[in-house]
């Protein structure tokens, strides 16, 4: 059976997920690549781009674990791109070229239509206009049973968290401050809504805290 999962979801000691101000100069916002500082340097981050070398440690296990038994991807439209307000056209198509590394179907939320996306190395963005449930939906059915993962950003988790539809999540918890951009806690009570710390573990660059509902 499908889990729904949030993996290697990289945050900040002060709790912001994205930094300020995305734009295509800045994909993650504003002194966001600092906070996956952690990922950048394992050989599973230089093997998805098609490279060697990485070091091999706790931060490279956690992050093989993450991209492991996914059959679906969900993802928030800014995770897909800048662009804002009805599609233009059909010219955007994401942040990764032509290979994205997903290599499964991916769900975009979104309140416009937009055709699939059929992309190379057999990821397939699908639109999703009918919110996070109908996307649920359509991301367990397509994961064939495998785990649904979501991407972020800050907002798609929370609204996943707020209705109480994530099973796991893994943080990587950076020791830096970033002072403004995406909060995920803002507003939630983790323990109201049913989670727990399973447990903890140190890495090199972050520190691995995976939460779960309790039984």
């Amino acid at each position: 059976m499908s889990r729904v999962v949030v993996r290697g979801f990289s945050l900040s000691l002060d709790g912001f997920g994205a930094g300020p101000r995305q734009d295509l100069q800045n994909p993650l916002g504003v002194g966001g690549p600092e906070m996956f500082d952690w990922f950048m340097h394992t050989r599973t981050w230089q093997k998805m781009q098609g490279q060697d070398g990485g070091e091999t440690n706790v931060d490279d296990e956690v992050a093989a674990q993450a991209m492991s038994g996914l059959g679906a991807w969900i993802l928030g439209r800014n995770m897909f791109g800048p662009v804002r307000g009805p599609w233009p056209d059909e010219s955007w198509r994401g942040w990764w070229g032509e290979e994205p590394p997903y290599h499964t179907p991916v769900f975009v939320l979104t309140h416009y239509p937009r055709a699939p996306l059929r992309m190379k190395g057999a990821t397939e963005f699908r639109f999703v206009t009918d919110g996070i449930h109908a996307a649920l939906e359509q991301a367990k059915a397509a994961a064939g049973g495998r785990d649904v993962r979501l991407g972020g950003g800050v907002s798609t988790v929370r609204q996943y968290l707020q209705a109480r539809l994530i099973d796991e999540l893994h943080l990587a918890i950076r020791p830096i401050l970033m002072g403004s951009g995406e909060a995920l806690w803002q507003g939630i009570d983790l323990h109201a809504l049913g989670y727990e710390c399973a447990k903890s573990v140190a890495g090199e660059r972050a520190t691995h805290v995976f939460l779960r509902k309790r039984a």
